[in-house]
């Protein structure tokens, strides 16, 4: 099927998508310290669970919105996730309880997840080959950036109409992009090309999955690589207030780590052909490990605060970058004996991982005690296990026939 838009114009669209996503954890970052104080003031801490519980919504949408996209088509689904979406915003803009604005967030994840999946399905069905490639490269490099300045549109929000104003911002969002879509682009998934939603098939792949060594063990440290970075995102504005009281330039301080940041997707590229995704992802944990080796001393040596704030900072980069140098070839790695149900491997995949990454960062996160040390804690005990997980993997692959 032809793509009446201009490439330029659908791989914006595709981007917005994604960005979904980013716009709904990184904006209200800064809006914790006011969430907690309305809605949780006993214990502040608890807003923290505004991420955690969206991130978690995120992965149980993401193992159906693919295989429904398949069954009832691309759009459809879209527009069903993103009317979720805004429902649930609403209720989370009118919630009088922290209960109620958790509920509404898990439902809201459930939502976005349809925007971020079914815009990859749409790039297949339209594009193929080399020029694919490219297309996702570019939207994925539009999506990597976003969240540089997600929390300081989401500052300037509270700024002039509070946080709630945030879950407005929201909604706007999810009707340009939804009116866009409407609009200019095509259904592009043909019914003769469409199949139909089978619960089976769903279990009969996670069972398939479950089986196979290497891909078992990848989803399980992508679930850990997950988990820190997620556990990361929930922190780091506590961090910042309560540690080192700049709550103020947080949203700039932010946004040069995630643009710096951004660049280890470029890295992974050049280096991944010649190392392999095992030993990239394996060095970059051990990376990891000793840097928050290095955290973990620092923090129990008591330095002044402007040098453990440096210290803190350069630690935030390398973990945002590690991210970038691990996710995706975990993804592939796992992806890779799957290739006859990729469809479904890769919703099943990243739900699995999503929903297990809430699931640690969630509780470490309730630990914040204005402290770095859960922090940086969390992060060196699943770096290890995930460099142990990946030597075993290597063992596994070792044994496995040529």
């Amino acid at each position: 099927m032809k793509n009446p838009m201009s490439r330029t114009e659908f791989i914006a669209l595709i981007a917005m998508m994604f960005a979904t996503i980013a716009f709904s954890i990184d904006s209200i970052l800064p809006a914790l310290p006011a969430i907690g104080a309305e809605l949780s003031p006993g214990d502040v801490n608890r807003a923290q669970l505004v991420l955690t519980s969206f991130v978690l919504g995120i992965g149980i949408g993401t193992f159906f919105t693919g295989p429904l996209s398949d069954a009832f088509g691309r759009k459809p689904v879209i527009l069903a996730g993103s009317l979720i979406y805004v429902a649930a915003a609403t209720v989370a803009w009118a919630a009088s309880s922290l209960e109620v604005l958790l509920a509404a967030r898990v439902v809201q994840g459930v939502g976005a997840a349809a925007p971020r999946i079914v815009g990859v399905a749409i790039m297949r069905d339209l594009y193929s080959g080399r020029i694919m490639a490219r297309m996702i490269s570019i939207a994925m490099m539009i999506f990597t950036i976003f969240p540089a300045f997600a929390p300081l549109m989401g500052a300037g929000i509270i700024a002039l109409v509070g946080w709630r104003g945030i879950f407005l911002a929201f909604i706007l969002f999810s009707a340009i992009t939804v009116v866009w879509m409407s609009l200019r682009l095509p259904e592009s998934l043909p019914p003769e090309a469409r199949r139909p939603f089978r619960a089976p098939l769903l279990l009969a792949a996670v069972r398939e999955m479950a089986t196979h060594p290497t891909v078992r063990l990848s989803i399980v440290v992508q679930s850990l690589c997950l988990g820190m970075l997620f556990t990361l995102l929930t922190l780091v504005q506590p961090v910042f207030d309560v540690v080192f009281h700049r709550a103020e330039s947080f949203p700039l301080w932010f946004g040069a780590v995630a643009l710096v940041s951004g660049t280890a997707s470029i890295l992974n590229a050049v280096l991944v052909v010649r190392l392999g995704m095992r030993r990239m992802v394996t060095w970059s944990l051990g990376a990891q490990i000793v840097l928050s080796g290095v955290m973990v001393l620092a923090n129990s040596a008591d330095l002044p605060g402007e040098a453990m704030f440096a210290l803190f900072v350069l630690w935030q980069t390398c973990l945002f970058f590690m991210a970038g140098t691990t996710l995706g070839n975990l993804n592939a790695i796992a992806m890779e004996p799957m290739g006859h149900i990729a469809g479904m491997a890769a919703s099943v995949i990243s739900g699995i991982a999503t929903v297990c990454a809430a699931v640690i960062a969630a509780p470490v996160g309730l630990l914040f005690d204005g402290s770095m040390t859960p922090l940086i804690g969390g992060v060196f005990v699943l770096s290890v296990a995930g460099f142990a997980l990946m030597l075993q993997m290597g063992r596994v692959e070792a044994r496995m026939p040529v």
